[in-house]
């Protein structure tokens, strides 16, 4: 087996009907095609390696091949990668969605559900989006409105604004509006259920949808804890999301006494070096990820000049779910 060490991904740009042909913020070399892109995966099974004897393999290539020395031993399933990174580019509004819970995707003969957050990067006076549907809203309703185009409406829409952290439990009908840059984390699952796309001509997934959906979850705007440069963002069952402002080096490990997780770096703004004893050190810039396998356990992150960085876990004991303000007592915007 080879040597363990943090692997640089390359990006994986997704093409999005709702998508944008400006990712300067992030991504200023890149040039987009005709299509628009909406989505730029940072760790996804498709992302290849860029760095060191295992460069040009896929993230998930490798999980199957490293098992728990890459996935960790608190992963749930030892052969994939447990947590998806993404970047989300709206220009245009995404459809009204909701994604499966574990019980409800295994039922459909998939591996996991799609719990997500939302770490708001950048927006515009006046971006929102759509968390849950408010407040008495039943399956009844949400199929009448479906049929009536008046689905968004039912739809608690808020505004963003940089620095939110927004936790998505699966069954949480919700949407994306222009004017906002997110990273997304989740369960490694690409389970999408569209229940309303605004007249654009793509498949939708009423029936699947209405099963999955809940008209009662736990998602809502997150208050973020800490201090001394780590803040915590968000803390689940499925994931742990923190953001480290950094401006020396700091020492890290994927393990601890009751087991072990990958550690996915997203530099945000600034760069760094990943350092682990023996290897190579691993320069990564704004909008790269670096992941660090579960079972390389000690790495240090050296800033240049200074690094803000959001990384992902998964947790090694049993966590609950996240305190949040439900949607629905945040403050609402029409649309």
């Amino acid at each position: 087996m080879t040597d363990l060490y943090p692997l640089l991904l390359l990006p994986d740009f997704r093409e999005r009907v709702w998508g944008t042909h400006d990712l300067s913020a992030f991504y200023p070399a890149h040039k987009v095609g005709k299509e628009p892109i909406g989505e730029v995966w940072l760790t996804g099974e498709d992302c290849r390696v860029a760095n060191g004897p295992l460069a040009g393999s896929t993230l998930g290539e490798l999980a199957l091949q490293l098992n728990a020395n890459l996935n960790g031993t608190a992963a749930k399933t030892a052969e994939r990668f447990p947590l998806l990174m993404k970047i989300i580019f709206p220009k245009d509004k995404l459809s009204v969605q909701v994604h499966p819970d574990d019980d409800c995707a295994q039922k459909m003969g998939q591996a996991c559900g799609k719990t997500e957050c939302w770490y708001v990067l950048q927006a515009s006076r006046g971006a929102h989006i759509g968390l849950g549907l408010r407040a008495g809203i039943k399956h009844s309703k949400v199929k009448q409105a479906i049929h009536n185009t008046t689905m968004e409406q039912l739809l608690n829409w808020i505004e963003v604004a940089p620095g939110d952290m927004y936790y998505v439990d699966a069954g949480t009908v919700h949407a994306i509006g222009p004017g906002c840059i997110l990273l997304e984390t989740q369960q490694n699952s690409d389970t999408t259920y569209r229940l309303y796309d605004y007249g654009r001509p793509r498949q939708l997934h009423v029936k699947e949808g209405l099963a999955a959906m809940k008209e009662s979850t736990r998602a809502g705007k997150v208050k973020s804890t800490g201090g001394n440069g780590r803040i915590v963002l968000v803390s689940s069952p499925c994931f742990e999301v923190d953001k480290f402002l950094l401006k020396q080096e700091k020492y890290f490990s994927t393990a601890d006494d009751r087991g072990t997780s990958p550690h996915c770096l997203v530099a945000v703004r600034g760069g760094a070096v990943v350092e682990s004893e023996g290897n190579a050190p691993v320069p990564f810039n704004k909008g790269e990820a670096v992941v660090v396998p579960a079972g390389l356990k000690n790495y240090r992150i050296r800033p240049q000049w200074e690094l803000e960085c959001v990384r992902a876990k998964l947790p090694t004991i049993t966590v609950p779910e996240p305190v949040t303000i439900p949607a629905h007592q945040l403050q609402t915007v029409r649309v």
